[in-house]
């Protein structure tokens, strides 16, 4: 393990974006000194944050490398580390270790159908992957993005679903759990939006991130409609620490998510032992 990982890098504050009443978009400059590669991801990787004094955190990156410059980070406050990083402004520096963990299997989604599945701040690390796909249109087959929330308000990212919804053979499909003024659009829950499309594995990918009984039931459903498990891909992250196999949180057997994830094929879950 390359000593650096473990040393923070500092990074400047461009810009902070409401994404709902308890998250913000922070968009990040990492400085990096003269002559040194530049901050590369892939979809799917995260990163520490850390802000001097408090303590850091792994967060999803959740902008797309095919739109070099800042680097994206959806931040929900949760706890002491992200209370602190939603105190700081644009202007202000924190610290950045990454970026960690693998990302999504873009060259086994190539020539693919997709399936996008996500629940609430879920979609902040497949925003990335959806619109690395976009970005990369002609690369791929038919996209769905079924998205949902308890609620409209917390809806993420909703800027983007005009843009995604006009995109060439892509449709977005959004539902919030209960009804609310004002929302005219689907009320249910996203397992059962999945269920009612009917949507075919032949030749397509599910990609799917969100609250843990979401993908509980999203992953029996892809599994009874015929998908394989290579064909289904999960990202699990909630008991990620230090993000480099070292504190022994994230432990799953003989894995680490945080170095052999956060992005994994349900065929990878199948293999590991169910208390995780």
């Amino acid at each position: 393990m390359p000593s650096g990982l473990m040393t923070p890098e500092p990074a400047v504050i461009r810009a902070v974006r409401e994404v709902t009443p308890d998250t913000l978009l922070f968009q990040v400059d990492v400085e990096r000194p003269a002559g040194a590669a530049p901050f590369d991801y892939l979809p799917g990787q995260f990163a520490e944050l850390s802000v001097l004094g408090v303590g850091e955190c792994p967060i999803s990156i959740t902008s797309t490398p095919t739109r070099p410059g800042l680097v994206e980070f959806a931040v929900r406050e949760a706890g002491d580390v992200t209370r602190a990083l939603h105190d700081l402004v644009a202007g202000d520096r924190l610290g950045l270790r990454g970026p960690l963990g693998n990302g999504f299997p873009l060259p086994a989604l190539e020539g693919r159908s997709i399936l996008f599945i996500a629940g609430g701040i879920g979609l902040a690390p497949l925003r990335g992957l959806i619109n690395f796909v976009l970005d990369r249109r002609e690369r791929f087959g038919a996209v769905d993005i079924v998205y949902g929330a308890r609620s409209p308000e917390l809806l993420c990212f909703d800027w983007e679903f005009e843009t995604w919804a006009a995109a060439p053979d892509t449709a977005l499909h959004l539902t919030v759990d209960a009804a609310a003024p004002g929302w005219d659009g689907e009320v249910g829950f996203v397992p059962a939006m999945v269920r009612r499309l009917g949507l075919e594995p032949a030749d397509r990918v599910a990609v799917a991130c969100g609250p843990p009984i979401m993908i509980k039931y999203v992953l029996d459903d892809l599994a009874a409609a015929g998908y394989g498990s290579d064909d289904v891909i999960t990202t699990l992250e909630l008991k990620m620490k230090c993000g480099v196999g070292k504190c022994g949180r994230c432990n799953i057997g003989p894995r680490y998510v945080c170095l052999d994830g956060p992005v994994f094929t349900l065929s990878q879950l199948e293999r590991l032992p169910r208390e995780y």
